[in-house]
């Protein structure tokens, strides 16, 4: 059984992404081709956001977002302390403050009364990680940006496909950033990513900023990044397109079938009724994790930790405390474990899945 099976999407979307890639073999136009014009219309109006630019990655996404919005050093950016490093990383990277607020202990989102604790004058940004697949309360966090003048960038690099209150994410707040890592809802087969928003401006100043800056060949009005999303993947990425709404409502019926299945039984991150999850992981809460991942692994089922060490703790972040305490993140990285899951996943792998879960549990309860 594999976590995420990209094998078995391959062979079954094949003849649509050999026909892609071959195409863009014929025209040899490796960079900036017709297909990433093609993807950044087709992707701007599946969310509905006015502009879609496509990126070399989801970090550079975050990257060209704050470049943007013209971060400095010593401004500060309020993100959560329980994500993948990127956030921080850029944040870091151009001088700035990370700043962290912790959690919601349900969703394992960012907690918007968290968030209006850690405003400052310093503050200019807050970036919300779209967590598992569903995004984080929007709303209130845009509530929060305008009293104070703040944007909000959503990190969507786990949620391409979901809905908030009816929107896509992707088009819930000033600007918008996702990656099309592999194992992404929507993956390419290599690194990619893409940043949307409906500001005329931003988006002229990130496709600048994508280009080294380049307001015309070789005229370059601002510092900038190489940071294009190559043709071939943007042309994979449209392949897999025509079967995106049939793998989100597969990976949500899967998800539903392991929330009944669990329900009463196991501890696993909720979903809010005013949104959908893609279900970029399903991750559960357990009390002895290494037990349990040693007994899935010995009936050949793969899991994974996201994550186990707050972005506060790691090393080369040190600089920026101390930072405070995260309870409820705390709590979670140490009991967090996500399952295998995806649109091929199939629902007898996911019942085996559940069964072993279910034994495993009962047996540390009757010990």
């Amino acid at each position: 059984m594999e976590f995420i099976d990209l094998k078995k999407q391959y062979n079954a979307l094949r003849e649509d992404i050999d026909q892609r890639i071959q195409a863009v073999l014929a025209h040899g136009q490796y960079i900036l081709g017709p297909e990433v014009e093609e993807l950044e219309h087709v992707l701007a109006a599946y969310t509905g956001a006015r502009h879609c630019i496509t990126v070399a990655s989801g970090t550079e996404a975050i990257l060209i977002s704050l470049m943007a919005i013209d971060l400095q050093p010593g401004d500060e950016v309020i993100t959560t302390p329980f994500s993948f490093i990127s956030v921080a990383e850029m944040v870091a990277l151009l001088g700035a403050v990370p700043v962290f607020a912790d959690v919601e202990p349900d969703t394992c989102n960012i907690d918007p009364a968290r968030i209006a604790e850690k405003v400052t004058s310093r503050t200019r940004a807050i970036i919300p990680v779209s967590l598992y697949g569903q995004p984080a309360d929007m709303d209130a966090i845009n509530a929060i940006a305008q009293r104070h003048r703040l944007v909000v960038i959503e990190d969507a690099a786990q949620s391409f496909g979901a809905t908030y209150r009816g929107a896509k994410s992707c088009n819930l707040s000033a600007i918008a950033c996702t990656s099309f890592f592999p194992s992404k809802p929507l993956g390419c087969y290599g690194d990619g990513g893409a940043v949307f928003t409906s500001d005329d401006n931003l988006a002229r100043l990130m496709r600048e900023i994508r280009t080294h800056g380049q307001e015309r060949r070789y005229v370059h009005s601002r510092i900038g990044v190489g940071g294009r999303m190559d043709t071939l993947q943007c042309a994979i990425i449209l392949a897999k397109l025509k079967y995106f709404d049939w793998e989100i409502q597969e990976r949500i019926r899967l998800g539903s079938l392991y929330n009944e299945l669990f329900q009463g039984k196991v501890t696993r991150v909720q979903q809010r009724t005013d949104r959908t999850s893609v279900f970029a992981q399903y991750t559960v809460m357990v009390e002895d994790r290494d037990g349990m991942q040693r007994f899935l692994k010995q009936h050949g089922i793969p899991t994974a930790v996201h994550y186990p060490v707050l972005i506060p703790e790691q090393p080369g972040y040190a600089r920026f405390g101390p930072f405070g305490e995260f309870p409820v993140a705390s709590g979670l990285a140490t009991r967090v474990m996500s399952l295998p899951m995806g649109p091929y996943l199939g629902s007898d792998n996911l019942h085996r899945v559940v069964e072993k879960v279910l034994e495993y549990s009962r047996g540390k309860l009757a010990a």
